[in-house]
Order: structure tokens, then sequence, then C-alpha cells
């Protein structure tokens, strides 16, 4: 499945201007979507066009395709423009979806694609997403989230197990970084209490919130970037069978110097988990040490200006522009991690 939609995905540049329209949209992006889980968007029994749901009074309601088995609806498709804000259109779904037996109802511009169902309160349509897929930020884990829904996987009983773990999961994660963010009295009193000798009045409690938050973020980033440096081991061992990181040479010899190497590698284990380390390729030259996708030079990642006093970390924006971040040492490559695999995304 990941090779399916990374093929969509690396389609996105070319076609995205020219889907601005909900029926551009339907045709260059979500048929292709539906057909590469398996449907055969030409069989009017498999997949319907403009499925009626009436609602209530209201007839003639239709919802842009939905995907049959059967006979009956098992997952319904409600299509926006490309770049929509899908927000502003939930409320229409909310509608459909309970006039049909469909479970499963996705939300899309083609691009991103939410999934929802009716796990807190049967035939009504929760407000959230259980799952979302963005083609733009493809990984392999949400990739192998999507295998389910595929036409020769589909059980609805076993897709409904999965997205209500997953919603739970969605709803633990978020109330964990509201307590990140500001630690209810609970949470304070739980890592408090073992080591105040007192009683745990309020006043007591507003002196270790900050100590408990900070003590909390400190373990979380030591153990991110202990996870880190487990990945860069990793990549180095499979680096282990060159002698050097790729490299384009010029008239002059280019040193690649160690520092430069140790950043490639940070790179790499940063991205792991968005596409594959292999794709990542280094690429030195005399001004930078760049580091592109399928060692394509229309598609970089980053580069790294090592040579020099101030070091800089190179990233790039949607019109391949470079913006500059000062930093000291390959190791705050870590602090700029998300803005590395955004740079990512104007690529993959």
């Amino acid at each position: 499945m990941y090779e399916r939609l990374s093929a969509l995905a690396e389609r996105l540049d070319d076609v995205r201007k020219d889907t601005l329209t909900e029926e551009a949209t339907k045709t260059a992006l979500v048929l292709p979507f539906i057909r590469e889980l398996g449907y055969d968007v030409f069989n009017p029994n498999e997949v319907i066009p403009e499925f009626t749901a009436d609602v209530g009074i209201k007839k003639g309601e239709k919802v842009d395709y939905a995907i049959c088995k059967e006979g009956a609806p098992i997952i319904l498709f409600e299509c926006k423009p490309c770049g929509a804000k899908l927000d502003n259109y939930s409320s229409q779904l909310y509608r459909y979806f309970s006039t049909t037996k469909a479970r499963i109802a996705i939300l899309t511009d083609g691009v991103v694609y939410r999934f929802y169902s009716d796990l807190l309160e049967p035939n009504k349509l929760d407000e959230r997403p259980f799952l979302t897929l963005n083609l733009d930020r493809l990984s392999k884990d949400i990739s192998d989230r999507i295998e389910p829904f595929a036409r020769d996987r589909f059980s609805i009983d076993s897709v409904l197990e999965d997205a209500a773990l997953l919603y739970a999961k969605s709803q633990i994660r978020e109330h964990f970084a509201r307590e990140l963010a500001s630690p209810s009295d609970e949470l304070v009193r739980y890592f408090a209490d073992p080591i105040h000798a007192g009683q745990m009045r309020q006043n007591v409690i507003e002196r270790y919130r900050p100590i408990v938050k900070s003590a909390l973020n400190e373990h979380i980033g030591l153990a991110v970037e202990s996870r880190l440096r487990s990945a860069i081991k990793t990549n180095m061992a499979e680096e282990s069978e060159q002698t050097e990181a790729p490299k384009q040479q010029s008239e002059e010899e280019i040193a690649t110097t160690e520092e430069e190497l140790n950043g490639f590698y940070i790179v790499k284990a940063i991205l792991r988990e968005q596409v594959d380390p292999k794709r990542i390729i280094a690429r030195d030259v005399q001004s930078y040490f760049g580091v592109l996708l399928d060692d394509n030079n229309r598609k970089p990642i980053c580069r790294l200006h090592f040579n020099r006093k101030q070091k800089y970390l190179g990233l790039f924006d949607a019109q391949k522009a470079e913006r500059k971040i000062p930093i000291n040492s390959p190791d705050d490559l870590f602090v700029h991690a998300d803005a590395i695999r955004e740079s990512l995304s104007h690529v993959i």
C-alpha cells in the first residue's frame, strides 16, 4: 500500500494546479485513490457516483461516491476541491451518514483523507475522524492503516475494531499533550506526593506544578534524543559498506567532513519514519553539503552549511526557496526535526 500511495503522492505537484474544482479533484485525485484500494471505479455496482442519501424531507441529496459490497454501501466519499478547508464540510457528511447503512465515511480534498465512523453513538457520525491520511506527509505507518480498507481485505468488524483503537489512542495523546502543557492538580499530586513531606495543599501543588511540567518534558526530550541516536547507529551500519558518503566531484577534490557525515545521518534518522532511508542521498559540493530525495537535484531536502565558523541548516519551502537557520553543531538538527520533515513534505 505504501508504494501505491507514494505513487499518488508523487503526482500531486503535477496535477495540484489543475484541481481547483471539485470535479477535477475527483477525476485526478480521488478516483485514482479509490482505484489503488482495489475497487473498480468503472463498475457502477461497486463504485456508485452521486449516491442518493436523502435527508429527512430534503430529497435528492447525493454523496459523491459510495463504495458498495453485495449491493449495500460500505464506504462513503464526500469530495471537495483540492486545498479546501475540510473543517467547513464535516456537518454535510454528518447528514449523509445517518441515512445510509455505511459505517465508514471519508471527507477529502484529494490530498487529505479524513476517515469517520460512529464509534461513540450508533448511526451518528463522530465529530472527529479516527484516522487522517495526508498524501503531502505520507508515512509507512499511516499507509499500513489504510490497508484494511482495500477491497480484498475489507472487513467491517476488523476496520471498526482498529478504528476504535485509533480513536482511543488519539484521545489519550491529546489528553497527554494537555497535561504536558499544563499539568492538572491530579497529575502534580501523583508525582509530588511521594517526595513531599506533609499535606498536599493547593499552594504546594502550585509550587510543584512547574517542576512536574519541566521534568516530564525533559524526560520526553531525552527519550526522543536517545531513540534518534539509536536510529543514527542503524543508519551508520547501513552505510558501512560505503567507504565515504555519496558526493559529486569537481576539478578540485571535495573533502567531506565528519560533521557533515554526522549531520547527514541525523537527517536520515529524523526522516526514517516518513521515507525509506535508502532514498535519502548526500551530494557534497564545495559550498555546501546537500541532502536530496532520490538523488534528484529537483528534490532538495536540506543543505548543511558547515564549512564556516557559523554553521547553518538550509531548508526549503514549496517554491524551493532556501531559508538558512543558524546552528552550533550537528546535534542542533534534532531541535529542527519538525522543520526538516516539513521541508521533505515539499518534495516527497
